[in-house]
């Protein structure tokens, strides 16, 4: 198991391409750049509440989801 962030950062991935968006979409759709979204899904960054909420929002997803890892 990784870290917190990079188990988020999978899981965000797995949503994201879920929903059919690329990187680029959904950073326009937030506000944020593609390389901060990358960073997201790479556990280089961790998310603020702000862009959690945003992710849910725009991903029609809750923001638990984001936080259900897959167990080994």
């Amino acid at each position: 198991m990784g870290s917190i962030r990079e188990e988020f950062g999978v899981r965000l991935r797995e949503i994201r391409q879920s929903e059919g968006f690329t990187q680029r979409q959904l950073a326009e759709k937030i506000g944020l750049s593609v390389e901060a979204v990358s960073n997201l899904e790479r556990g280089v960054h961790a998310p603020s509440f702000d862009t959690l909420e945003d992710l849910s929002k725009a991903l029609e997803t809750p923001v638990l989801e984001f936080f259900r890892f897959h167990q080994d």
